[in-house]
């Protein structure tokens, strides 16, 4: 095991959603709907250079998150609190729908902790995407960022 140091190790999750690149992008930017799909509560809709805060309810955890950058309907840049940065890319598709990408960089510290970090990372985007398609194409919740880890539960 190395000691701590930041990592070059980027998580990358991807989804085909069969919907306009405008209403992909909306989900994550307005809370509104993104509140149904990822976090249960948050202090804003996505701006550049705003800070937010955002609530995960049932397991008593929070993040505030600066936003870096914000290009309609194309990109989302943000930064954790743990120093972490995510970006959001939306591409139309010509056969219609919206393919988007996510990548989380930045991980620090040893060897196993970046390795699990990416690992709940990858994890967590793809079940994210997985909701927000559901929820966008066939207006279903699947409640699958909360019912991951029942047990834990506050």
């Amino acid at each position: 095991m190395k000691s701590p140091q930041s990592s070059a190790v980027a998580v990358q999750a991807e989804m085909l959603i069969r919907k306009p690149v405008s209403e992909v992008f909306e989900a994550f930017v307005d809370p509104d709907i993104t509140t149904k799909f990822w976090f249960t509560r948050s202090t804003g809709k996505l701006e550049a250079g705003k800070e937010i805060r955002w609530d995960w309810e049932m397991y008593g955890v929070s993040d505030t998150i600066l936003v870096k950058e914000l290009e309609t309907d194309r990109r989302i840049v943000i930064q954790s609190s743990d120093g972490t940065t995510t970006e959001w890319e939306f591409v139309p598709r010509s056969e219609g729908g919206t393919f988007v990408t996510i990548i989380h960089t930045g991980f620090e510290g040893t060897d196993a902790d970046v390795t699990r970090q990416a690992i709940d990372s990858m994890g967590g985007y793809t079940m994210v995407l997985c909701e927000l398609k559901a929820l966008l194409e066939f207006g279903i919740v699947l409640n699958l960022v909360a019912d991951k880890a029942p047990d834990a539960h506050v």
